[in-house]
C-alpha cells in the first residue's frame, strides 16, 4: 500500500456507494452460482475421488459465503505456490484483518476470487478448473444476432482496406477522416460491448442482451460518453504511423470480458491490423478465473474454436465467421496478435503499483504505441478505487501511469461503480440530478453503465 495515492478508497460499509451494494447483493449471487455450476459438474463425474474432492470445494465455497453474508473477517490466504498469496495475506495484515462489511472494495474484491481459484489451485483433480466458463460461453452464444452483425460489418471493412479500394479516388483529408469515423466507430463497439459484464448483470435475459448489443444501440448510447478522448487518441496513432512508417508500431489491450466483448475486442484489434494504424496487437488476459467473466487464454483459445466450425455454433451466415477465424488465426500465426497473460493483473491493489512490483511490465508497455485498458475493474484499478473528486484529471489520478510515464494510456469504461474523474465542473450534479441518478446521497448515474468515459492519457508527450 506504500505506492497507493493517499486519496482514500471506497470501502465496503459505505452505504451511499455501490461497494457496500456489491458485498451485500452481488457477491452472494456469484458464489452461489460457482457453487450450482460446480455441482452440475460433480454430478455427471464417474470418478469417486474426483466426485469427493469437488464436494470439498463446494463446501468451501458455501463456507465463503457464509463468512461474507455474515461479516467475519477475511483470513488469510492459503498458500497454493503462487507468489501472489504472499503479498495478499501481507496487505490483509496491513489493513488490520478486516470484516467483510468494513473493508476496502479493491481488495476485497480481488480477495475474493483469488481465495476462490486458490480452492481449485490446491486440489488434485479440479486444477484450471473455471466456474464461471460454462456462463461465459452461454452468455456468447446468445449474443448471435450482433456477433453476425459485426462479422458482416467487419469483413466489408477488411477486405477494402487490404485492397486499396477504400483509398481509391480520395484525397489525403478524405482519407484521414474516413479513417478517423472508422476509429471512433470501432472504438465505440469496443466499449459499449463490456454492457455485457457478467459480474454486474447477474440476471440478464436473452432479450436483454440483444438489447445491449447491435448498431441501433450503439447510435442511441453515442450521446452518453460524457468525456471522449477518442479524436485526441487518433491523432496519436497517425503520427505514430507518419513517423514510423515502416517501424514497429504495437497496440496493447488490457482485456477485460471474455465471450462478445472478446469478440469486438478482436474485431477492433483486426481493423487496427488491417488499415494499418497498428503492425502488432498485444492483448492482456487474466491468467485465472477472475471477476466472472474476464478473460483468461482459455477463453481466447473456446472462442476461436467455436468459429472454427460456425455453422454447429451459429447455424447461419457461417462465411463472415468463417472470414474472421481465418484472418485472426493468420494474425496470430504471423506474430501480429499475441496474446501474452501477466500475474500483475490479478493482483489485489491498483495500477499505481506497477513501476514498483512489476516494473518489467511497466517497461514493456513504454514500447507500445497505444495501451487500451478495458472495462470497469482496470479503470477502477488505473485510480486506485478512490474518493476522488470528479473533476479531478484523469492525468492525475492514474499517478505513475499519467505524464511523463512513458505510456498512452487510453481507458475504455462504461461506468459501473463510484470513481470517475475528468468530468467537466457541475457534470457530476448534473447526472445526480436526473431521476435515479442519486441525488446528493450517491452517485447511483455511474452504477448502471449508462454513461461512459473514454479518457486518454499521453505520457509519451
Amino acid at each position: 500500500m506504500e505506492f497507493d495515492p493517499k486519496t482514500p478508497q471506497y470501502l465496503t460499509s459505505d452505504n451511499s456507494s455501490f461497494a457496500s451494494i456489491s458485498a451485500n447483493e452481488r457477491w452472494p449471487v456469484i458464489i452461489t452460482g460457482a457453487i450450482d455450476d460446480l455441482h452440475r459438474t460433480v454430478v455427471g463425474i464417474d470418478d469417486g475421488e474426483k466426485a469427493n474432492e469437488g464436494k470439498s470445494i463446494i463446501a468451501n465455497l458455501a463456507k465463503l459465503k457464509y463468512e461474507l453474508q455474515h461479516n467475519r473477517q477475511l483470513t488469510p490466504l492459503d498458500d497454493d505456490g503462487h507468489p501472489d498469496i504472499a503479498s495478499y495475506n501481507k496487505e490483509l495484515e496491513e489493513r488490520g484483518n478486516p470484516q467483510w462489511h468494513d473493508v476496502a472494495w479493491l481488495y476485497s474484491e480481488c480477495y475474493l476470487y483469488r481465495r476462490m481459484e486458490a480452492l481449485f489451485a490446491l486440489s488434485k483433480h479440479w486444477k484450471g478448473y473455471d466456474v464461471f466458463a460454462r456462463q461465459k460461453m452461454d452468455t456468447f452464444k446468445s449474443s448471435r444476432p450482433a456477433v453476425l452483425e459485426l462479422a458482416a460489418r467487419y469483413r466489408e471493412l477488411a477486405t477494402e482496406a487490404e485492397s486499396g479500394k477504400a483509398r481509391e479516388k480520395k484525397s489525403p483529408e478524405e482519407i484521414e477522416e474516413a479513417e478517423r469515423l472508422l476509429f471512433s466507430e470501432m472504438c465505440e463497439i469496443c466499449l459499449w460491448g463490456n454492457a455485457t459484464d457478467l459480474s454486474l448483470l447477474t440476471s440478464l435475459t436473452y432479450e436483454d442482451i440483444q438489447k445491449l448489443q447491435g448498431s441501433e444501440a450503439r447510435k442511441a448510447s453515442q450521446k452518453n460518453i460524457i468525456v471522449n478522448d477518442l479524436d485526441a487518441a487518433f491523432e496519436a496513432m497517425q503520427k505514430a504511423r507518419r513517423e514510423k512508417k515502416d517501424g514497429e508500431r504495437r497496440v496493447d489491450i488490457v482485456l477485460d470480458n471474455s465471450g462478445f466483448e472478446l469478440f469486438v475486442d478482436l474485431i477492433l484489434a483486426g481493423y487496427l491490423l488491417s488499415v494499418g494504424l497498428a503492425t502488432s496487437v498485444v492483448l492482456h488476459p487474466k491468467r485465472m478465473p477472475w471477476f466472472v467473466s474476464d478473460v483468461t487464454p482459455k477463453d481466447f483459445s473456446d472462442l476461436l474454436n467455436c468459429m472454427v466450425d460456425p455453422q454447429a455454433f451459429y447455424t447461419a451466415a457461417v462465411s463472415n465467421v468463417q472470414f474472421l477465424f481465418e484472418q485472426w488465426s493468420q494474425f496470430h500465426q504471423d506474430g501480429k496478435l499475441i496474446l501474452r497473460p501477466h500475474a500483475f493483473w490479478t493482483t489485489p491493489g491498483g495500477f499505481w503499483r506497477m513501476p514498483y512490483v512489476a516494473p518489467e511490465l511497466f517497461e514493456d508497455l513504454k514500447e507500445s504505441e497505444l495501451v487500451l485498458f478495458k472495462g470497469d475493474l482496470n479503470y477502477r484499478k488505473l485510480v486506485n478505487d478512490a474518493q476522488w473528486d470528479p473533476t479531478t484529471l484523469f492525468t492525475e489520478a492514474i499517478g505513475p501511469l499519467g505524464p511523463k510515464s512513458g505510456i498512452r494510456v487510453l481507458a475504455f469504461r462504461t461506468c459501473k461503480a463510484d470513481p470517475v474523474v475528468g468530468l467537466p465542473a457541475g457534470e457530476d450534479e448534473k447526472l445526480r440530478a436526473l431521476p435515479g441518478g442519486g441525488g446528493s446521497e450517491s452517485r447511483k448515474w455511474a452504477w448502471g453503465g449508462k454513461w461512459a468515459v473514454v479518457s486518454l492519457s499521453d505520457g509519451k508527450a
